[in-house]
């Protein structure tokens, strides 16, 4: 029979997945597929989960929100894993799930997953790691660091809208530069992130991206004044595109690469989880990996 690894976090979400393994390989083993699972845990490290990778192994399936992917992908990458990925959206955040209109019903996205040919994405790269959906540092970005694991699970979205408040009471800016083939940059700015997918927060703000085109999306809310930065914010958290804000307000770019500094006390998100210490050096991995069910 054929072979799958799940990888899963028993603690993203609800810890729904928990209640679900059983029915998960139920579906799996009447496709014909003989489901491997690892528990990921803070005891054993995620490379322990494919010391029995091999040839027979069709895809990796990976349990969790964004972090986990993000975690388990770059283990992956390490270990030169090339394997195609299938996702079930199970965290509390699923920005990349559904930037690829990946389906949160389990049955639904496993079949998908089976029954699908691997599609090329592409994934973002700063410094020595990588990511599947957004960058980013200044106001609200560590915003799922600073959230107690238990308090993320029993409130889910609605923690995030907390610490973001608290956030926002506090306006802070910040001194970068920014330096790519299409925008140089030096100044102040509350907020700045680089998307490989679509969504932060479940607010569409790289509405113009594309998960296959080659390109990063970098959005930078620059440091104004309040009368002029608090429509800006507003209009960001309701999602509204912000076509109609000029260079003065905020900039919005594609790029493959760019490279930015800081020297202010500056703590950088890669999909939830602490990202590197600047200066960043972020660009676009074309085609990085293979993902099952969105075709």
């Amino acid at each position: 029979m054929k072979k799958v690894k799940l990888v899963y976090n028993p603690n993203s979400g609800e810890r729904s997945i928990v209640n679900k393994l059983d029915f998960i390989i139920e579906i799996y083993q009447s496709y014909g597929y003989i489901l491997i699972p690892y528990r990921l845990n803070k005891q054993n490290p995620i490379e322990d989960a494919f010391i029995d990778i091999d040839d027979s192994y069709e895809h990796v399936l990976i349990s969790g929100g964004d972090g986990t992917v993000d975690m388990v992908l770059n283990v992956m990458k390490e270990l030169e894993i090339n394997k195609p990925i299938g996702i079930l959206p199970t965290g509390t955040a699923n920005d990349f799930a559904n930037a690829l209109s990946l389906p949160f019903n389990v049955k639904e996205s496993i079949v998908n997953i089976i029954n699908s040919k691997p599609k090329k994405i592409d994934i973002g790269k700063v410094n020595n790691k990588f990511f599947i959906n957004v960058a980013s540092a200044g106001m609200f970005t560590d915003v799922s660091q600073k959230i107690n694991t238990e308090f993320k699970n029993s409130m889910g979205k609605v923690s995030y809208y907390i610490k973001g408040i608290e956030e926002a009471l506090h306006l802070r800016q910040f001194n970068i530069k920014v330096h790519s083939d299409e925008v140089i940059y030096i100044g102040d700015m509350y907020l700045m992130l680089v998307f490989n997918g679509k969504t932060a927060g479940n607010i569409n703000l790289a509405y113009k991206s594309e998960l296959d085109d080659g390109y990063l999306d970098v959005i930078i809310f620059k440091a104004t004044p309040l009368p002029k930065s608090i429509p800006v914010l507003i209009s960001t958290l309701k999602g509204e595109h912000l076509d109609h804000y000029n260079e003065e307000d905020l900039l919005y770019f594609k790029t493959k690469k760019v490279i930015i500094e800081c020297n202010d006390d500056l703590i950088t998100d890669i999909d939830g989880e602490k990202g590197p210490d600047f200066p960043l050096e972020i660009e676009c991995i074309k085609d990085g990996i293979e993902i099952l069910g969105c075709n």
